[in-house]
This record gives C-alpha cells, structure tokens and sequence, in this order.
C-alpha cells in the first residue's frame, strides 16, 4: 500500500482566482480544442507483467484484443511507487524529474519528501517536468484525476481541473462512476484528461504475496472495475473518441523467508540518514564524506552474500543515478526475494509481497494496454520503458512535447494510424 493518508474526499474546481484561471484551462475547454479525443489513464498499482496470463482477466482481454498490449512494461530506478508513475506522467527518469523515491530528502537535507505526508504530496515545488495533465491544462483542455501521483500538487502552478485528495477507503467502483460522471458532462466542462488509479493488488500481495487467494481476489476485483469503465464509455455519447491506457508502475515479487540483512550489526551508522524500503535501502552520509561511504560499503560488502553495497558512482548506468538529482551516497541492494533494513526496529515492517529489487529483474516489470479510435486492435508489441507512455498521450491529444524527453518519442506514437 503506497498513500497511506486519508485526505478529504471530494472533487475539488480549482478555478477559483484569476492567477489559476490564466495557469491553467480555467474549468472550460476552449473552444479551440474542444474537438480533441479523450484519453483515460488507468494504473493498477503492482500489477506484474504475466499476470494478465495467469489470472482470469476478460477486461483486460477485451482491451487488448481492441487495441496494443506490451509484452512488458519495463520500470525505472527505483522500482517504486511514486518513481515510476511520474516517469508514466512525464516521460522522464527520475534524476530528470526529481521524484527519485517515495521518501527521500531534499538535495540540500533541509526538506523531506514523503508519500505519507500531505503537506509534501500537494507542494508542487517537488515535481518537476511537465506531467500530461499540466500541458493539458496549458492548452487550454480540462483535466481530471481521481488519483495519480503527482495530480494533487499544482505542478509549476498549474493545477488540474478536478483532483480528489488521496483517500484509500473510496471503493474502486466509486471511483469509475466518477471518471464515467466527468465524462457525462457537457462538452465545455469535460475532462479531455482522466485518470484513475486502483491500490487494491498492490495491498494484497504485499500483505499475502503474489500468487496468494488474496491476491488473485484483488486482480479479479480491478478487472471488474475496468468491465465496469469499459461497459459505462460504451454507453456514453463520444464512446468513439476515447483512449484508454491501462499501465501499472511495477511488478512484485515474493519475500524470502531469510532473515533480513541489518546494516547495523555491521557498521556504525552515527550521523547517517537511512531510508529503507525492504528491498533496497538508502543511506546519505553527512557532507557526502565519500572515505566513510567507501568504509561502510566495504563492510557491507563484507559481510553480506545475498546483496551489495554501492557508491551512486558505481551503480548501472542505465539506473541515471546522480549527485545533482540527489540521489543517496550509498545503495543498498538485495538480490530478488531478500530484504535489508538500517536496523532491526525497522525490519519489523516487512511485507510477503514487495518490489524495490533491480529494474532488471524480471518480476518489477509492469504491463502497457491501450486501445483507442487510431489504435491497431489486437496487436501485441515488445516490451516498452514507462518514460515512453508519454509521448503517446501527448500525439492522442495533439499536444506538443516542448521540454526533455527521456522516452522514445515514436516508439508508440508510430502504432497511430492517420485520422
């Protein structure tokens, strides 16, 4: 389970001053843009890749045979919750949009990010890039989410049209009739941009691990959800001009039985700020002293067989690890299955089920649906990165990609057949 904060529920218009009016749509397409499709962002939080192959999963099959599965969708570093879905949402690696973890401190330490703090989720100052929901608000479409990260901050001052605040008891069936409610409404108020977001596979295989009864109940449960959006759009009037994106952030693996690994058992920690996750753990040393970096990993090293300790420097290149981006001094990195914490009150908090492991291996990969008025049916392709979502979204709304792409800009953009 990611968000853990129960915020107010309710769909909030945030056109209510001249300022935001001018940032943003304003709560009216203009109408310029009124005649562009719709587009649904669905994430199903932990959802792994072959899933969709081991479970009973109609929705999902409709939605593949009417459009473009992915074999897999392969995540970003870390293979966490917050990373990857603003990667999704901006089509950049982490170290390019500076959510580069679910808690993580501010590159000067003054500040701390957290996914269960309301005050840091709704400070627009920690997300950068331009996510699909602030350049579709920019060009004048109003946006809608119930649920994704990053939708609760006014990134760059701009904000999205409507946005329920993070609430985890709302069930998923309430959440479709929201999304099938916005897109009911009269052309100048609906929403060109939805998104939706389910926890409910994510919560099951960590509490019970993957492949466990509750876990296939939860899979079983977000396919109804999605039959449920399926069979509402068919009943609405512009049926024929909306996509719909079905991804997930990350896979999830079982946990080993083995005890954890405890850094403190094997190197003093004194004045080092560690942030655990189970399946990787971070540590920041005061002023980066690069000789006590070097000394603890060296211990860790030492005395570990089923992981490693690695300076930011030493890490794959294809991680995008950087001192500028903030990223800790040292990471810790369990093989798949195995978990370590800084300490032992800290492992208390272990999960069956968790992801966190390497973005190699196999089980963080998600999955990549799509289907839509210019989208092939019933095509299957080789796996994608989750920064190429982006420029897909961007072509369904003829929006232009005006900053940093980390994605490849063609990669789905070219399954688009011409209007």
């Amino acid at each position: 389970m990611k968000w853990r904060l129960r915020f107010s529920l309710g769909c909030i218009l945030l056109f209510c001053g001249t300022s935001l009016q001018a940032a943003g749509s304003g709560g009216i397409n203009a109408p310029e843009v009124r005649d562009r499709p719709y587009l649904i962002l669905v994430s199903i939080d932990g959802f792994r890749w072959d899933y969709q192959g081991l479970y009973d999963t109609p929705a999902m099959d409709r939605i593949a045979a009417a459009g473009v599965r992915a074999d897999a969708m392969l995540p970003v570093f870390p293979t966490l919750t917050f990373p990857n879905h603003y990667s999704i949402a901006t089509g950049l690696f982490p170290a390019h949009h500076g959510l580069i973890g679910n808690r993580f401190p501010s590159k000067d330490r003054q500040k701390f990010y957290s996914l269960y703090e309301r005050e840091t989720v709704q400070d627009g100052s920690w997300y950068g890039g331009e996510p699909i929901w602030v350049a579709a608000e920019r060009a004048g479409l109003v946006t809608a989410a119930f649920y994704f990260v990053g939708t609760e901050a006014p990134v760059d001052g701009v904000p999205m049209t409507y946005w329920k605040a993070y609430d985890d008891s709302i069930p998923g069936s309430r959440r479709v009739e929201q999304a099938l409610d916005w897109l009911a409404m009269d052309e100048a108020h609906r929403p060109h941009l939805i998104t939706l977001y389910f926890e409910d596979v994510d919560r099951a295989t960590h509490k019970y691990a993957p492949g466990s009864p509750q876990s296939r109940r939860s899979i079983e449960r977000v396919d109804g959800y999605l039959a449920e959006l399926l069979d509402g759009i068919a009943a609405l009037p512009v049926a024929d001009e909306v996509y719909l994106i079905l991804v997930s952030d990350h896979g999830q693996t079982r946990v080993r039985e083995d005890p954890p690994f405890i850094i403190e058992r094997v190197v003093n920690l004194d004045g080092v700020l560690s942030v655990d996750h189970g399946a990787i753990s971070f540590l920041y040393l005061p002023e980066s002293d690069r000789d006590r970096a070097i000394e603890i990993r060296d211990a860790i090293n030492g005395s570990w067989q089923h992981g490693r300790a690695m300076l930011r420097g030493e890490a794959p290149a294809e991680w995008h690890l950087t001192e500028t981006a903030g990223f800790a001094d040292l990471i810790v990195q369990p093989d798949p299955g195995y978990t370590v914490f800084s300490s032992p009150k800290n492992a208390g908090h272990s999960s069956k089920g968790d992801h966190g492991w390497a973005p190699e291996f196999e089980d963080m990969r998600g999955i990549f649906l799509a289907s839509g008025p210019r989208l092939p049916n019933g095509v299957r392709i080789s796996p994608i990165s989750v920064t190429d979502v982006y420029p897909l979204m961007m072509e369904i709304l003829s929006l232009p990609i005006s900053g940093p792409l980390d994605g490849n800009p063609q990669r789905l953009p070219a399954l688009l057949q011409a209007p």
